[in-house]
């Protein structure tokens, strides 16, 4: 009885639940189902997806504190995405379950929704789609709840995503007009709707740069909001807004609003908090034992240890500020050291240390950090093209420095006496063994260590000592005052080869096991020893050898009277001073082009400190250094007047001196004829000179550039644009007189300006496409021919009638590839050319034709000739070859 009891209850329920499933029947037992199964099961799983997800991209997500914060937090987009990122899957997730949910429990009856659980999953479609930045097909769901379920408790939250979307769309304006139209007039919103409604249209102003309005709703927000994460970050936010509106103290207020939450406020807020109430510190009156005290105890609170960082850089900028350049360049290094996720940060801590070493006149620190900067600096900063334009500046500031450095440093140890370069160098190898000592007792220091300490593999090994030294006459010495040099550190701090870098791991102790201990000990034998070969009694055999003189034999006598050579038998070459003064040039015409290289990149460092870093002072010596060493005649004029012009601004007895040598030594210059005030225009500079000049070569107008670019050469000569003169006359060069009157004027730039922008360019033309115009050769398979007509220029008059002629002809002809042009062949000669004709028979006849025919009967006899010839006789400017090849 019970079995056939349960038989009928089973039945019954089945039967009911198959009934329940229909989403067409609109009864109650329908309705509930397809509710619950919604709202418990798929919406669910959805929600705790979506939830997942969000969570992962605020964990994910690194806040940019230095400048306003964005409404919300979201995941990078697959541009931004690095090698090995993905996209998070638990969007794609909630969105399949939120379809899932539309697509097997909408009940749409009489067009009418009965599941009341289907406006949250489009909800939960829209919020999945947006946080994939799919925003139209985001759009579409929350469009689909306005006006489907204009009743839904889920109205507000579907307008607030809705323009979201249009601020990602940039829409802003228009969700400005959509979020004021619903707070109007509406009584009954909720609070955390209000506060997400005032949210968005905060963010629409900041976006607008309407702060004061957005000032307004983030107050708003932050008082209607529930969540104490939320109630944290709008409270910053508002004091990002009072800061950027310079309300100082309206700021200051709202940053110890943060700090006052405490753990109600998640660590980051507080911490920038302190930050930026910092940057309002008064360096000059404010009380720094309250400033150090207040840092000094953010630092021992373990649960800032992730942003040591901030508090280590707020710091340095005190001390910044204050001009104690030796602490700041060490707190922001201890901010580079404990360096969290914040890459601005990093970026300013590189950027402030490149200011200081810039403060201090050393440039190539100053490089070596601002390089640093751009690295962790977005290009989407306002700040990377001016930061990138001064590194430009300082890697030229740095190379001609070089290149003055090791040209003086060898000059000057080159023209040493032979007593005193021995003395020079052997102080330098006395240095360098020294440093090589140091170097090689830290690395046997740091393998002995990794015995007791397995972490120290991680650890670098062979690492160079900070004081390792140049050679110097090769670069390392650095010329005071023309009388004497010292030794620089190196600039780039590179392993010794000398020593194994990869120790292999754990070291064992005994002493011919440890290839650091083995290494340290082959030093100290050479030292003490020299180079002795494997030998018994080696010590007494090597001694002995040494003192066995030849008596036929001058060389052995000299080397005993030179005890000092003696002893540099057997030991490295570079602790050998025969070893740098071997290298040393002898030739002096090879110490006068060191000196006229020097010479040109001081007079390019003055100009740059003149007109690019605004540093008179240092344009000044540079420009006054260029003639203390002895100038090409071509620096003086413009040196004389750049230092009139730095002296005019600063010493007026100075300006008037120099201002004296130009009309004295120079009177026919247009600087002369300036202060002359006789025919120079104000308005006619060598930048518009130039550019009349380019103008003229762009239209063809070779002859008539030809007759005015040697005075311009010769008027700006030692101008920065002397150069790009010279390059144009190399191009009318080519067009006029042909390939190897290019290729000399070319070398000639070359040799005249071994360090400017053109250079590089040039010797690549002369390496790559010289070679190849040089290699072209009368006889290519020809495609064309033409028939060409030599004539003395001008011809447009004089020839009027047989271009009109050949032009008649070229229409008549109905070939398109038929065309008459007037070349230029020479400064006296011009070619006028029928171009186009298919092959040497077609133009034989044409020639024929032309002479014969009564519509033309030209009495110029023409020249035949096959296009690739043609291309050839103007590149060399060979006619007179052809026509001797052609008889």
């Amino acid at each position: 009885m019970k079995k056939i009891q349960l038989k009928y209850i089973l039945s019954f329920g089945i039967i009911a639940i198959l009934l329940a499933c229909s989403t067409k029947k609109d009864n109650f037992v329908n309705r509930k189902w397809h509710s619950v199964n919604t709202e418990y099961n798929v919406l669910y799983n959805g929600d705790l997806a979506l939830q997942k997800g969000i969570a992962d991209v605020k964990a994910t997500y690194s806040d940019n504190f230095w400048e306003v914060l964005p409404l919300e937090r979201m995941q990078i987009t697959e541009e931004e995405q690095k090698p090995g990122d993905t996209k998070n899957a638990n969007f794609e997730r909630a969105e399949t379950k939120a379809t899932k949910a539309i697509q097997k429990h909408s009940m749409n009856i009489g067009g009418y929704e009965k599941n009341n659980q289907i406006d949250e999953s489009y909800l939960m479609l829209g919020k999945s789609r947006y946080y994939e930045h799919r925003y139209l097909p985001a759009m579409e769901a929350f469009n689909y709840i306005l006006y489907k379920y204009p009743t839904s408790n889920n109205v507000y939250q579907a307008q607030v995503w809705r323009e979201k979307v249009n601020l990602k769309l940039e829409n802003e304006q228009l969700a400005i007009k959509n979020l004021n139209r619903t707070l109007k007039g509406q009584t009954k919103i909720k609070s955390q709707d209000l506060a997400d409604i005032n949210a968005v249209l905060a963010q629409a102003y900041v976006t607008t740069n309407k702060l004061d309005s957005a000032i307004a709703a983030v107050k708003i927000s932050k008082k209607e909001t529930k969540l104490k994460e939320e109630k944290a970050r709008y409270t910053f936010i508002l004091g990002q807004l009072y800061e950027k509106l310079n309300y100082k103290d309206s700021a200051f207020v709202a940053y110890q609003e943060v700090i006052d939450m405490k753990r109600k406020s998640p660590r980051s807020y507080t911490i920038y908090s302190h930050l930026k109430q910092s940057t309002q510190f008064d360096f000059e009156t404010g009380d720094s034992v309250a400033f150090h005290k207040k840092l000094d105890k953010l630092l021992e609170n373990i649960e800032n240890k992730s942003f040591r960082d901030v508090i280590h850089h707020q710091r340095a900028v005190y001390y910044d500020k204050k001009g104690n350049d030796k602490l700041a360049i060490s707190n922001y290094n201890k901010s580079l050291k404990n360096m969290s996720t914040d890459r601005y940060l990093a970026a300013s801590n590189y950027r402030n240390i490149s200011n200081v070493y810039y403060r201090e006149k050393d440039f190539r620190s100053s490089k070596k950090y601002l390089d640093s900067t751009l690295i962790h600096l977005s290009e989407k900063n306002s700040e990377f093209k001016p930061l990138k334009k001064k590194l430009e500046i300082l890697i030229d500031v740095v190379k001609y420095q070089d290149i003055i450095t090791q040209a003086d440093s060898v000059i000057v140890v080159s023209k040493m006496s032979p007593s005193n370069k021995i003395k020079y160098y052997q102080e330098y190898i006395d240095k360098l063994k020294i440093s090589d000592s140091i170097a090689a007792k830290k690395l046997a220091e740091s393998a002995s260590g990794s015995n007791q300490n397995p972490k120290a593999e991680m650890m670098p090994i062979g690492k160079s000592d900070e004081n390792m030294l140049l050679p110097p006459g090769a670069g390392g010495l650095s010329p005071i005052d023309g009388k004497s040099a010292m030794i620089e550190p190196a600039f780039e701090k590179k392993p010794s080869a000398d020593f194994p870098i990869n120790t292999g791991g754990l070291q064992n102790s005994f002493y011919f096991y440890n290839p650091a201990t083995v290494a340290q000990g082959k030093i100290n034998f050479k030292k003490k020893w020299g180079d002795r070969k494997l030998s018994d009694n080696w010590k007494i055999v090597s001694a002995s050898n040494q003192n066995q003189i030849d008596p036929n034999n001058p060389d052995e006598v000299v080397e005993e009277e030179n005890p000092d050579k003696n002893e540099e038998i057997g030991l490295e070459p570079k602790y050998t001073t025969t070893f740098y003064i071997d290298q040393l040039p002898k030739d002096e015409k090879v110490l006068d082009s060191l000196n006229i290289e020097a010479n040109h990149a001081r007079f390019q460092l003055g100009s740059i400190f003149k007109e690019k870093l605004k540093e008179n002072k240092l344009a000044i010596t540079s420009f006054e250094d260029v003639l203390e060493n002895k100038p090409e005649s071509k620096l003086v004029l413009p040196t004389y007047y750049n230092l009139y012009q730095l002296y005019g601004s600063e010493n007026g007895g100075q300006a008037a001196t120099y201002k004296q040598k130009i009309l004295s030594e120079y009177p026919e210059s247009r600087y002369a004829s300036a202060f002359n005030n006789t025919a120079i225009n104000a308005d006619i500079t060598a930048d518009s000179e130039f550019n009349v000049l380019y103008t003229k070569i762009e239209k063809g107008l070779f002859r008539e550039a030809n007759l005015e670019v040697d005075a311009l050469v010769k008027k700006y000569d030692g101008d920065e644009l002397n150069a790009k003169f010279d390059v144009l006359k190399a191009k009318i060069s080519a067009r006029l007189l042909g390939l190897s009157a290019y290729k000399t004027a070319l070398q000639k730039i070359v040799k005249n300006y071994p360090k400017g922008e053109e250079t590089k360019k040039i010797e690549s033309i002369l390496t790559s496409d010289i070679p190849a115009l040089e290699a072209l050769e009368f006889g290519a398979t020809p495609k064309t021919f033409n028939l060409v007509f030599v004539t003395n220029y001008p011809n447009e008059t004089s020839h009027k009638n047989l271009i009109e002629k050949l032009n008649k002809y070229a229409k008549e002809s109905g070939d398109v590839k038929i065309k008459v042009s007037n070349d230029i062949y020479s400064v006296e000669k011009n070619m006028i050319v029928l171009h186009g004709i298919i092959n040497k028979m077609t133009a034989e006849s044409v020639a024929n034709y032309l002479k014969e025919h009564k519509d033309f009967k030209l009495k110029d006899a023409p020249i035949i000739i096959s296009n690739e010839d043609y291309k050839v006789v103007q590149v060399k400017k060979n006619l007179e070859e052809y026509l001797a090849k052609i008889k």
